[in-house]
């Protein structure tokens, strides 16, 4: 194993290929770009050195003594499913990448190449590396969060949601109040029951309250309770909310719509845990954790007077922003699929046909997921049968749709490594095209798992044409 000093390298590559001096060469040329790199001639020592050193990437050469880089591929795959494989060959034929792409391989050098041409792709071999680690922990981590129900789960894989889930994982054994940002329809509300269900107070009671609604006297009875009395039509005591939500949580959504006046008694239970009922002079205490919510931007309602920078400051410790669903549209299909399995409307499980599908994932949705939720719900009572199609979906969310595409184009001829690429890029875009965008029947026309689908799609950046 060659060091690579007290830096951090940039990654382990295992390095296999019987020519001794070429392996050696591209070793020491890789260890002088910052990799910790481990060099084997004889292919049948890489499943050891695998099992005794981790390794991110494995670079292998195709064709060697007693067995092939495609074989060696599958059983180091076996020893660790992550591990990014790279092959090198000199035989450059579209049945070469199909064949190391069925393996699993995540791309192929043509030899000979130079330095120069090998960098970019273990740079990606590295990025897909660290994603597949990435996920694989986030969804140990979401396999361990609580939820009231399915319907309540936490969709999606894009990067925001990622990020989102980090949050949670971060911030929900605390008792740190959260501030939940984002336009309305985004979920705020599933973030907070999130961050309650997975603390230490997920027995007790999680309460809500939406400042829109109500107006300000009585948002501060509903808050904060009253005596008997206390105003006309008080015929009885009444606990408040947060004697309802103690021990537990309170979600305080559309907080940018209190008054300025029951601000300042809420910045006062967040600072000392200190209120009064309405009409009563007695001092009680809350032991309630406070999620907040907006989809206003506080900075500027502070800036404008209608907000305590104080209370501001105070809610916003910790702050997770949820984007619009057209910034993460990567989510529609999980989305969809969701809602179908949870909402389902008076019938069994619902599909729906491609072109539905190309529709529902490119429009921009100014009602967010909540809009999704209810176009889905619509489409199921308007369906005749078991398959949602275009004509039970909503004209506006017709109209997104981009235009048809004209003539198909030409495949393009390998006369270059870079075309080789070219060629399989069009070949598995063509394929998904032609099945409507469903993975289960492109990967069978392919003759590849929906893994390795998954992995030409994430390779050639084909999202629109999988959607």
């Amino acid at each position: 194993m060659t060091e690579t000093g007290n830096k951090k390298p940039r990654g382990h590559i295992l390095v296999v290929d019987d020519e001794v001096e070429l392996m050696r060469a591209l070793c020491e040329s890789l260890t002088d770009e910052g990799f910790e790199v481990q060099g084997l001639s004889d292919p049948a020592l890489a499943p050891d050195a695998l099992r005794e050193n981790e390794c991110d990437v494995l670079l292998s050469d195709l064709m060697m003594p007693g067995t092939d880089g495609i074989q060696l591929l599958r059983k180091c795959l076996e020893i660790d499913p992550h591990l990014v494989g790279v092959i090198m060959t000199g035989q450059g034929t579209i049945q070469t990448a199909v064949e190391a792409m069925k393996a699993g391989a995540f791309d192929y050098i043509l030899k000979p190449f130079r330095l120069q041409q090998v960098m970019p792709v273990l740079d990606r071999a590295l990025e897909v590396r660290r994603l597949r680690v990435e996920n694989i922990r986030l969804r140990r981590f979401v396999q361990r969060l609580t939820f009231e129900s399915e319907r309540y789960r936490i969709v999606g894989s894009s990067p925001a949601v990622r990020k989102i889930v980090q949050m949670i994982e971060k911030v929900a054994p605390t008792n740190a109040g959260v501030l939940v940002r984002g336009p309305s329809g985004t979920g705020k509300e599933l973030i907070a029951r999130a961050i309650h269900g997975n603390s230490a107070r997920r027995d007790k009671p999680l309460v809500t309250v939406n400042c829109a609604t109500l107006q300000e006297s009585l948002l501060e009875s509903e808050l904060f309770g009253h005596e008997r009395g206390a105003f006309t039509g008080a015929d009885r005591t009444k606990p408040g909310l947060f004697e309802v939500a103690e021990g537990g949580t309170l979600f305080v959504d559309e907080v940018a719509e209190m008054a300025p006046a029951l601000q300042a008694k809420l910045l006062r239970v967040l600072e000392d845990g200190h209120y009064r009922r309405v009409g009563s002079t007695q001092e009680k205490r809350a032991d309630v954790r406070v999620i907040a919510a907006t989809n206003k931007p506080l900075e500027a309602e502070q800036a404008a007077g209608r907000f305590r920078e104080d209370l501001f400051f105070r809610l916003n410790v910790i702050s997770i922003t949820l984007p619009p669903l057209k910034e993460r549209r990567e989510d529609i299909p999980e989305l969809i699929a969701h809602f179908l399995h949870t909402r389902q409307v008076g019938r069994g499980l619902m599909t729906v046909d491609p072109t539905a599908r190309a529709a529902l994932c490119s429009y921009d949705w100014p009602g967010n997921i909540r809009e999704l939720a209810n176009v889905l719900e619509r489409a199921q009572i308007l369906a005749e049968g078991t398959t949602i199609t275009p004509d039970d979906l909503p004209e506006t969310v017709l109209a997104s749709r981009a235009a048809v595409p004209g003539a198909e184009p030409q495949p393009p001829v390998a006369t270059s490594p870079d075309d080789l690429d070219r060629m399989e890029r069009y070949h598995v875009a063509d394929v998904l095209r032609r099945h409507g965008g469903n993975k289960v029947q492109a990967a069978k026309a392919l003759g590849v798992s929906r893994r390795t689908l998954y992995r030409l799609i994430e390779k050639h950046r084909l999202a629109a044409e999988s959607e």
